[in-house]
C-alpha cells in the first residue's frame, strides 16, 4: 500500500452505509433505540415466541431474503443467562441442522466453518485459529494494520477535518483482511461489493491461491495453502481449493463487515463524552477498558441464531425440535442481573465477559484481530490529531440498524 488516497471515498460510502441497499436488507432502516423494548421483553420473560426484529416492533426488511425457515417455530432469548447457556450447549443449539459439505455445497459464508459442529468444526477451526490468537496480534499489526492506519490518517491529517466512519473505520478492516489474502487495494472494494456473489470473490482469489501454492509468502492465504487437516481415517492432507475458498469467503466477509461498525461505535462513544476521551488520551491504559465497554454497551451484531436439535425446556419455555432460537446479544449485554446501570457507558465498571463475540465453540475467530485494529486505529488518531472532537457544525452521529448496528457519519475536526 503506497498510494496516498487508498480508496474511492464515494464507493466506500455506498458500500459501508448502513442505510444503503447492501445493508438495508439486514434492518438498516431501523433508526430507533431498541434497548427500552428489549429491557421490557427481558423483564417479562427470558425467552419469547417470535423473532427479535418483530418483537422489537420493526416491520421493515431485516434478513437478506426474508425470514429464514418461515415454516419453523421461532423464539428469541433476551437474558444473559439464556443466551450464554445456549452458546455453551452447542449440541442442543446447533449452528446448522445439516452437515456442511465444502466440496459439494453452495459456496457461502453459511456453508462454511460457521455452520459446522462437533469434530468437523474442531478440525477446521484448529487450522486457522493460531493465526488469530492474541500472541499473533503483532503479526497482523506489523504486516498490515499499522501501515494501513498510517496511510489513512496521512490522507486527511492536513485537512483539519474528516468523516471517520468512511475515511477511517470502514477502510481499516477491509484493507487489512484483503491485504492478508494478497488482494490489491484496487480489488479490496470489489470483494466487499461481491459479498453476496461469492463466485466473484473466488475469481479474484484463484490466481493468488495458485501463486501461493508455488511460492508461499507471509500472509493468511499461504497459511491456508500450507494447512493440513487430519481426515476421519487419521490421514493428513492439504486443503482442497474448495476448502480454501470456503475459508476465504467466510474470513473476508466477517473481516470486512463487522469491525468497521464496532470501531465506529467505540469512537462515537468516546467523542460524545469529551471528558472520557481526554482521560483515554492522557492514559492509554484506559483504552482497552473503553473498547471492551463499548463492545458490551452496543454490539454491532446484536443477534445470532441457532437451531434446536431436540425438544427442550429452556428458560421457562418449551422449544420443540427443529425450531429456531434467536439469541439477542444486544439485550443480553445490558442485562441488569449481570451489570449495574447497564445502559450507562462506564469504562470504570468491573470487567465481566459479554457476549459480543458469541460464545462457546463458535466464539468469533477474529475477535483478537478486531481488537488490534480498533486499538491501533484509535491510538493513532489520538497521537496524530490534536484536540480531536466532533464537528459542532455537522449532524452528530447516531446509532442505526437492527441486525447490523453502527454509527452514521462521524464528522470530526482537529488541530
Amino acid at each position: 500500500m503506497t498510494t496516498k488516497h487508498l480508496l474511492d471515498r464515494d464507493r466506500v460510502r455506498e458500500l459501508f452505509d448502513l442505510r444503503a441497499a447492501y445493508n438495508a436488507k439486514m434492518g438498516g432502516g431501523y433508526e430507533e433505540d431498541p434497548n427500552p423494548v428489549w429491557h421490557d421483553l427481558r423483564s417479562r420473560a427470558a425467552v419469547h415466541p417470535g423473532v427479535v426484529h418483530e418483537l422489537t416492533g420493526y416491520a421493515g426488511p431485516a434478513f437478506f431474503q426474508g425470514l429464514p425457515h418461515p415454516d419453523r417455530p421461532h423464539f428469541s432469548a433476551f437474558s444473559y443467562e439464556a443466551c450464554s447457556s445456549a452458546f455453551r450447549d452447542n449440541e442442543t443449539f446447533a449452528s446448522s441442522l445439516v452437515p456442511v459439505d465444502l466440496e459439494n455445497g453452495n459456496l457461502s459464508a453459511l456453508n462454511s466453518m460457521l455452520s459446522m459442529g462437533g469434530q468437523q468444526h474442531r478440525r477446521y477451526r484448529a487450522l486457522v485459529q493460531p493465526s488469530f490468537m492474541p500472541k499473533n496480534a503483532g503479526w497482523w499489526i506489523r504486516n498490515w494494520i499499522e501501515e494501513c492506519v498510517t496511510l489513512l490518517i496521512d490522507s486527511f491529517v492536513d485537512e483539519g477535518r474528516a468523516e471517520l466512519n468512511v475515511d477511517f473505520c470502514a477502510a481499516i478492516p477491509v484493507l487489512t483482511i484483503a491485504s492478508s489474502f494478497g488482494v490489491s487495494v484496487e480489488k479490496a472494494l470489489d470483494i466487499r461489493e461481491a459479498m453476496n456473489r461469492p463466485h466473484e470473490i473466488v475469481s479474484i482469489l484463484e490466481p493468488i491461491v495458485a501463486a501461493r501454492r508455488e511460492s508461499p509468502q507471509d500472509d493468511l492465504i499461504s497459511v491456508l495453502v500450507a494447512a493440513e487437516i487430519v481426515n476421519e481415517d487419521g490421514v493428513k492432507q492439504r486443503l482442497s481449493d474448495a476448502e480454501i475458498y470456503s475459508f476465504s469467503v467466510l474470513l473476508l466477509t466477517a473481516g470486512s463487515g463487522t469491525t468497521w461498525k464496532q470501531m465506529g461505535i467505540v469512537l462515537t462513544a468516546l467523542l460524545e463524552r469529551p471528558e472520557v476521551l481526554a482521560a483515554v488520551r492522557d492514559d492509554r491504559g484506559l483504552l482497552n477498558p473503553a473498547i471492551e465497554e463499548a463492545f458490551r454497551w452496543t454490539p454491532t451484531d446484536p443477534m445470532f441464531s441457532r437451531f434446536v436439535s431436540r425438544d427442550v425446556e429452556f428458560a421457562g419455555t418449551h422449544l420443540p425440535e427443529g425450531s429456531v432460537l434467536h439469541l439477542c446479544l444486544g439485550a443480553a449485554n445490558r442485562d441488569p442481573a449481570r451489570w449495574e446501570n447497564p445502559d450507562v457507558f462506564d469504562i470504570d465498571r468491573p470487567l465481566q465477559p459479554a457476549l459480543t463475540f458469541g460464545g462457546g465453540v463458535h466464539t468469533c475467530l477474529g475477535m483478537h484481530v478486531a481488537r488490534a485494529e480498533i486499538r491501533t486505529g484509535i491510538n493513532a488518531l489520538l497521537d496524530r490529531l490534536p484536540n480531536l472532537r466532533l464537528d459542532p457544525d455537522a449532524d452528530a452521529p447516531r446509532f442505526i440498524g437492527m441486525y447490523e448496528r453502527g454509527a452514521t457519519e462521524i464528522p470530526v475536526i482537529f488541530g
